[in-house]
This record gives structure tokens, C-alpha cells and sequence, in this order.
């Protein structure tokens, strides 16, 4: 029976264990840029003093009971204070301290030294994307979850970088030092990339200051690490680090492509979109960004967010500007974010032309691309 009992343990808990070690690092990474070697050796440093000061600790004390047992007729002394014990318990742990204070505060001084950055980017967080500004460089983007909802809801297969790969990856130069200002139009976040030794909160109303100068090319993943709210694990970060041409090359083309898509959205000014297409680009839409708060069936969560299917703005005729408006600009002391910087204008278009037209709303209005500028411009109301 013990036996039996034995092997069940080993093979329910003790095996399962042992393999997922091999996956699964037990000691913080060693990163990639100088600051997160730096990090590290801090690291080790003070576990081998903790180390140290168990076995010191614990020898004593098994000494002391094994030499000072009853059972070799040790009697317990009987004294009251000693100035000299009492001097040194307190002195030792002072020097160790002292010890352990001199690497740590120049590890954390360097850690904030954000002077003299060859690039600057802004990283500004919200429920549940993160927003990369490049300052000089008129680049901007949105990198939002690039996982399906078929791999989160178990319908297929997930895979390798489960929600840790995102749309559109913050690109950055090696060998460079790299300051991002961090902030938030909402909660608090707070940008993690472990490789690089960088977890720093994104607060709504400051800007916090981190850096990076990272040596090896590659793709680096992260999360925020703070609990932002219903969806603060779909909020990953990726990194892509390149060398100074390929960076160059990266920074010319997305450049390019911005230009063309304000030119696009220039010229959708002028033009009409039927239904149809306005309905399946808008249903992809609101599937992508909406859906999470909304409720793919349009009947929000109740208590928390409004439903569109039937009520609201989205079924009154006479507030199609005011519906605009609303996914233009948000709405000040709730959840509905501002989705006018983050959409292009056919996607702004569509996705309020399918609120107003699916689950049966059936209003029959369509949203083109100049309504929704002349809502952006305060031209419409």
C-alpha cells in the first residue's frame, strides 16, 4: 500500500514537476543589455550573502542543539544580558547590509540614468493596447493582441507565442540607448520586457522615464505587469531589435506606408461606400475592438457596458452624429475610449455603419469617411 502510495506521488506530482523545469527557468533571466547583467549579478550577489548567512545561521543552531542536549547532561545557562553579544548582533548585520547597499544603489543608479538617449520613444498604455510614439521621426502605431479569439475560445489549435504576439511590434535600433517615456490615458500599466530589465508603471496624468541599449538583435516578448482590468492578460509587448541598417530601412518603409494611408483616407473623403462593404469591414472591426467590452451579439455586460443591440444611440435616427462622436472621441468617466486616433477613417465608417445596422437595428444609415472627419474637425456639431 505505501508503495503504491509512494509511486502515485512521484508519478501524479514529483515527475510532472521535474519536467516542466526543463520549460520553465528556475533563476531570473540574464537579458540582454548591460543593465540586465547588471541586474543579474546584483542578483546573485546577494542570494550568495543570504546563503551564506543561513548556513552560518543554521550551523549554529544545529550545533548548539546537538553538543547542548539533555540527553549529555547540558545544563542551560542562566544569565541575563551580555553588551558584547548584544554589540556584535548588531553590528554584523549592519556591515552585511552595508554590503549589500553599495552594488544595489549602483545598479539602481544606472538603471535611471535616461541622459544622453540616442532615440526617444513614447509608450503610452491603454485598456488593453499600447500606443509607440518616435519622437523626431513622425511615427506612430497601435500594437494591440494578434491572437485570435478561435485559439483563446479552445477552437483551434494555440500557438507557440500564445498571447504574447501583437500586430504591429515596437521596432528599435542595437547598440543605441533608447529612453521611453512612459504614461497611460486610463489605469495604471505597467511596461515589462524581462530580457531587458525594464518594469516600469504607466501612471494616467506622469510621465516615469526608463531606458535601454540592448547588444544582440532578436525578438524580445513581454506583458504589462499590472492588473489593469478584465483584460490585463491580453496586453502583451513585443520588441524587435534590428541592426542600424535594417532599423533605418524598417523606419523608411512605415513612413511610407503612413503617408500613403493619410492619402487614401485624403481621397475616401470624396467618396460614397455602400453598405455592403461598409458592413463586412465594420463587423471585422468591432469583432477586433469592440466585441471585448460590447459583446459580439451587440448586449454589452450589464452593470459594466452599455448594449448596442436594440437601445441607445446606435437604434435613434437622430443621433447618428452623436453615435459618431461617441466612438470618435469617447466618453469622459467610463470605459469608452477614444478610437478616433486609433482607426483609420474607413474603419471608424464601417464599424459605426455596422452598430447601427446589425442584430437587427436595421436603421438603415450608412457612416462615410467625411462625416466621420467633420466629427473629428468639431465641423458637425
Amino acid at each position: 500500500m505505501m508503495r503504491q502510495l509512494f509511486y502515485g506521488l512521484l508519478g501524479g506530482f514529483v515527475l510532472p514537476v521535474m519536467a516542466e523545469t526543463k520549460s520553465m527557468p528556475l533563476n531570473m533571466t540574464q537579458g540582454v543589455t548591460g543593465i540586465s547583467q547588471q541586474v543579474y549579478s546584483l542578483h546573485m550577489t546577494i542570494f550568495y550573502i543570504c546563503v551564506a548567512i543561513g548556513l552560518v545561521v543554521f550551523g549554529v543552531m544545529f550545533w548548539a542543539i546537538i553538543h547542548h542536549r539533555k540527553s549529555r547532561g547540558a545544563v542551560a545557562a542562566s544569565f541575563h544580558e551580555s553588551t558584547r553579544v548584544e554589540l556584535l548582533w548588531t553590528l554584523i548585520p549592519f556591515v552585511i547590509l552595508i554590503l549589500m547597499a553599495i552594488p544595489a544603489t549602483k545598479t539602481l543608479l544606472a538603471m535611471e540614468d535616461t541622459t544622453q538617449p540616442d532615440l526617444t520613444i513614447q509608450i503610452t498604455g491603454s485598456q488593453w493596447k499600447w500606443h509607440y510614439r518616435y519622437f523626431d521621426e513622425d511615427v506612430a502605431f497601435y500594437s494591440n493582441l494578434a491572437t485570435s479569439d478561435a485559439q483563446i475560445n479552445n477552437e483551434r489549435q494555440k500557438r507557440e507565442n500564445y498571447l504574447l504576439e501583437v500586430d504591429h511590434p515596437l521596432v528599435v535600433p542595437i547598440g543605441q540607448k533608447i529612453r521611453f517615456l512612459m504614461t497611460s490615458q486610463d489605469v495604471i500599466h505597467s511596461w515589462w520586457v524581462p530580457a531587458f530589465a525594464v518594469k516600469k508603471d504607466a501612471n494616467p496624468g506622469f510621465i516615469n522615464e526608463a531606458w535601454t541599449k540592448i547588444d544582440e538583435p532578436g525578438i524580445y516578448r513581454g506583458q504589462c505587469a499590472e492588473l489593469c482590468g478584465k483584460n490585463h492578460g491580453f496586453m502583451p509587448i513585443v520588441v524587435i531589435a534590428k541592426p542600424q541598417a535594417e532599423y533605418e530601412e524598417w523606419l523608411q518603409s512605415i513612413k511610407v506606408a503612413q503617408r500613403e494611408a493619410r492619402e487614401e483616407e485624403q481621397r475616401l473623403l470624396d467618396m460614397e461606400m455602400p453598405m455592403d462593404e461598409l458592413m463586412a469591414m465594420g463587423e471585422k472591426v468591432y469583432n477586433t475592438r469592440c466585441a471585448v467590452c460590447h459583446q459580439v451579439n451587440g448586449q454589452g455586460l450589464p452593470g459594466a457596458f452599455p448594449a448596442l443591440a436594440g437601445q441607445g444611440v446606435a437604434v435613434d435616427p437622430g443621433k447618428k452624429l452623436e453615435h459618431i462622436s461617441v466612438v470618435v472621441h469617447g466618453r469622459n468617466g467610463t470605459a469608452m475610449q477614444a478610437f478616433g486616433p486609433q482607426l483609420s477613417l474607413k474603419e471608424l465608417a464601417a464599424v459605426i455603419t455596422y452598430e447601427r445596422n446589425a442584430w437587427g437595428n436595421d436603421t438603415g444609415d450608412t457612416v462615410q469617411a467625411a462625416e466621420v472627419q467633420a466629427v473629428l474637425k468639431g465641423e458637425a456639431l
